[in-house]
């Protein structure tokens, strides 16, 4: 019989459903940074109605506006970063591979499924929890002579770390030399682009995967893109099928990403907002990393924060191998109140151990 324990054991951000039922807060009540969702995101443009009645047309020119957008030669479009992960371990080579133990929670069920043995690593920032796993990925330090692929998130969920393209092509060399393979996940990439890798992108041995859900604040679209070698998205387009990105959602991405004058002011904008962030956090925790889009404070009494923020209606999201809360953006200047009174008061809760 098929073992699907992985497939609910992963949490995520975006779970208001349980928070309402777990405090009796109606959902419309909430304040939910659990997401590092922009929630100023892009105006969704009118949808001509034929969109709903035709099938997708794979063939139109979304792929081309990608890969021009990312500056990568190729780009295949799939529904939302998910897909990809699902499909990666098909067109890997078997062999050890290096996922970080405080990153995206889906890439270790979904390579340990296909039967990759997985190697939990830590960067510097949390190296003080190198015996919890397999190795520290330091730039310089040379990676593990056992491994074959390394998943990197770049700047990473939840915990900010970011990495040059410098860096990061020194590690796709040293895998390459073991014909290994670099992905690179670029989901919180668009608002730092000089962070990202995907003009490399037709390199062998490199697959980057963006997403339109976070910057775009387009989530609910479920669109994401692999950039890689011909090989590479010839297979993947083969293992994801016709139509697996709906015509409403490419007409949408398609009119965001053509719009540079909205990204521009939206990256000024959210790096603005992203430095409030963690200039309020820093008044109340002593370890705050962050990106444009969201927030992480390494706190050993993260339980107690997120129930206490929970108990005046404001959603977080809490991380348990590495004790923590991440915070995404407030949407207006009344969620910023919202958030800057709960903080003040369940500090003072803490402090004095009634939560």
């Amino acid at each position: 019989m098929l073992n699907l324990d992985h497939a609910t054991q992963v949490p995520h951000g975006g779970n208001l459903g349980e928070a309402a039922r777990r405090y009796g807060i109606a959902r419309e009540n909430w304040l939910d940074l659990s997401t590092g969702i922009n929630p100023d995101g892009y105006p969704v443009p009118p949808v001509d109605p034929q969109a709903w009645l035709r099938l997708p047309d794979d063939d139109d020119d979304l792929e081309v506006i990608a890969a021009a957008h990312y500056g990568a030669r190729e780009a295949l479009a799939v529904a939302g970063t998910q897909a990809a992960i699902r499909m990666l371990p098909a067109v890997l080579p078997k062999g050890r591979i290096g996922v970080g133990l405080l990153t995206y929670g889906e890439y270790a069920p979904a390579c340990e499924r296909a039967g990759f043995p997985v190697d939990r690593f830590v960067t510097r920032d949390i190296a003080d929890l190198g015996g919890a796993a397999s190795f520290v990925l330091e730039p310089g330090r040379p990676l593990p002579a056992d491994l074959k692929h390394l998943v990197l998130v770049n700047p990473n969920n939840p915990g900010a770390e970011r990495f040059t393209p410098d860096v990061i092509m020194g590690w796709h060399e040293e895998l390459a030399v073991r014909d290994g393979t670099l992905v690179v996940d670029e989901a919180f990439v668009e608002a730092m682009p000089e962070l990202s890798v995907a003009k490399f992108a037709d390199r062998g041995g490199l697959i980057v995967l963006r997403s339109i859900g976070k910057f775009f604040g387009l989530a609910g679209a479920r669109v994401g893109f692999v950039l890689a070698d011909k090989d590479v998205i010839r297979a993947m387009r083969s293992l994801r099928g016709p139509w697996s990105v709906s015509g409403p959602a490419r007409i949408v991405t398609r009119a965001a990403m053509l719009d540079t004058d909205w990204q521009t002011q939206t990256r000024a904008s959210l790096a603005a907002a992203g430095e409030r962030l963690a200039d309020l956090l820093g008044e109340f925790f002593p370890v705050v990393r962050h990106t444009p889009l969201f927030a992480w404070v390494r706190d050993e009494r993260a339980p107690q924060w997120q129930d206490g923020l929970a108990r005046h209606a404001v959603w977080t999201r809490r991380f348990d191998v590495v004790r923590g809360l991440r915070f995404g953006l407030p949407a207006d200047e009344s969620g910023w109140a919202r958030l800057d009174a709960a903080l003040r008061a369940v500090s003072r809760e803490v402090n004095a151990g009634g939560v």
